[in-house]
This record gives structure tokens, C-alpha cells and sequence, in this order.
């Protein structure tokens, strides 16, 4: 199960990848009149998303492992509509959704990740040739990872990662300059990548080395639990992964848009 993280040795603990239970408070994802355009960037006319001003600053929104579904895009749009910033989503799976956790994980698998940062780098220089001034990243779960390297090696001027962190390989936390926020699940089970072990040590070795990184963790949230929508909470069944709470999103995400203002605008 959940092939793409097995080869990091980064397997999820059974106690947190328990079937989604009713909460007092279940996140639903309000109606929004999407604002997200289609559009080709970067060489080969790679297929992107994008809403909001053209000059001003920027957010590169990354996917999560199940590639550009309703959610990704009604994230984005939350964002923009609560910071009048431009964002931007490069769909790294070119078209494809996985549309179970086996689907998704093998995808993740195959992601050649260099490539896929240079596809960040990509729309960072479309963004920024758009009239953008600073530009940031945000992202979830393979996102979260993304965001990391998108401070690392695109520019990006600020990052916030939920449950993510890159392979060491590509990523290197004493390396990065740029601000971070991290965001995890005290209950996340996926060892190695997303665990609040992991991303505390993330955090610490980029302070220790001149960074500016601070983590944030929820109490009782496991892995994904920033995904507001019925129609992913059916596909976060398939790897029965849990289903975050409504004050848990609310407060992650005043948290993630506070940071971005304060270092974008």
C-alpha cells in the first residue's frame, strides 16, 4: 500500500490512517463560482491554472498526489479571494488524476521530480513575466514537499508546506533562505515525510542554519486534513485517511494567508 513513499521508507502507522469518523465540526466546501483560468506556460506549452491580478504578488499552488482535482482549485480560489493575490497551479501530472490513493501514490511514484521542479521554475518566470512582483508557495502532501523546493530552487520568495517535506536528495533545509511555515497532523502517520518528527527536524536544521522556519501542529489531525470537499473526502477513503475538522482548516489556513501577506505584499 502506498507504493511512491515506501521507497523513502515512509509508510503510514496504522493508528492514523483510520477510516474518516464524524466530528463536531465536518468541513464542507462552500459553492464558489470558480475564477480559475486554463492556460499554457513555460517550454512545451505546459497546462497550467491561474486567477486573480496580474501584477501584484503571486502564489505557485501545488498539487497534492492526486493530481489537479476540484479541490486544488477551490483551495486556490480561497486563497486568492482572501488575499487579492495572483495564483497560479502548474499541473505537474499533465492532465492526469489518480483517482483512488493506489492511483495516486503509484503517480507520486513516478513523478520525476527534478523535472517537476523545473516546471515550477517555469511558472514562477510566467507569473513573474505576468507583472508579478514576489512569489510564493503553497502546497499540500506531495505540494507540501514541492513548496520546499520551489524556496530552494524557483525563487519562491516564501513557502508554506502542509504535511510534506522533500526527499533529501533535492532538499536541503540549511540551504533555504526564504521564510517557511509548516503545517502537520500530530496524528500524521506518514514516517519520513510528513510526521511531525520530521518536519520539526526540517524546521530546526533550516534555523540552525540562518532560516526562518516555524511548524505548526494540530492536535488530532492526521494526514490531508486540509481537504474541505465531499467529493475528496470519498477519494481519501480508498487509503482511509482521515478527514480533518473544520476549526483545524480554519485555523491553518488564517495562519498560512497571515504569512503569506507578511511576506509577499
Amino acid at each position: 500500500m502506498l507504493r511512491s513513499l515506501a521507497s523513502r521508507g515512509v509508510l503510514p502507522v496504522a493508528h492514523s490512517l483510520r477510516r474518516p469518523v464524524a466530528r463536531g465540526s465536518i468541513a464542507t466546501a462552500a459553492p464558489t463560482k470558480m475564477a480559475l483560468s486554463s492556460v499554457k506556460f513555460g517550454k512545451g506549452d505546459l497546462p497550467g491554472f491561474v486567477a486573480g491580478p496580474k501584477k501584484g504578488p503571486a502564489v505557485i499552488v501545488l498539487q497534492e498526489w492526486w493530481g489537479i482535482t476540484d479541490e486544488i482549485k477551490r483551495q486556490a480560489t480561497y486563497l486568492q479571494e482572501q488575499t487579492d493575490f495572483s495564483v497560479f497551479i502548474p499541473d505537474l501530472y499533465h492532465g492526469k488524476i489518480g483517482v483512488n490513493a493506489e492511483e495516486a501514490s503509484h503517480m507520486m511514484g513516478n513523478l520525476d521530480w527534478p523535472r517537476a521542479v523545473d516546471e515550477i521554475k517555469e511558472a514562477v518566470k510566467y507569473v513573474k513575466e505576468q507583472g508579478a512582483t514576489k512569489v510564493g508557495a503553497l502546497g499540500f502532501c506531495m505540494g507540501g514537499a514541492l513548496s520546499c523546493l520551489a524556496a530552494e530552487h524557483a525563487g519562491a520568495a516564501a513557502a508554506v508546506a502542509f504535511y510534506g517535506t522533500p526527499d533529501p536528495a533535492l532538499g536541503h533545509p540549511d540551504k533555504v533562505k526564504a521564510p517557511l511555515q509548516f503545517h502537520t497532523g500530530k496524528e500524521d502517520g506518514f514516517k519520513g515525510f510528513a510526521d511531525p518528527e520530521t518536519v520539526n527536524t526540517w524546521a530546526k536544521t533550516n534555523n540552525d542554519a540562518g532560516g526562518s522556519a516555524v511548524v505548526y501542529e494540530y492536535d488530532g489531525e492526521g494526514h490531508g486534513f486540509m481537504n474541505a470537499g465531499k467529493d475528496i473526502h470519498e477519494m481519501m477513503k480508498t487509503g482511509d485517511l482521515p478527514i480533518g475538522s473544520k476549526a483545524s482548516q480554519d485555523l491553518a489556513w488564517s495562519r498560512a494567508i497571515k504569512f503569506l501577506k507578511q511576506n509577499l505584499a
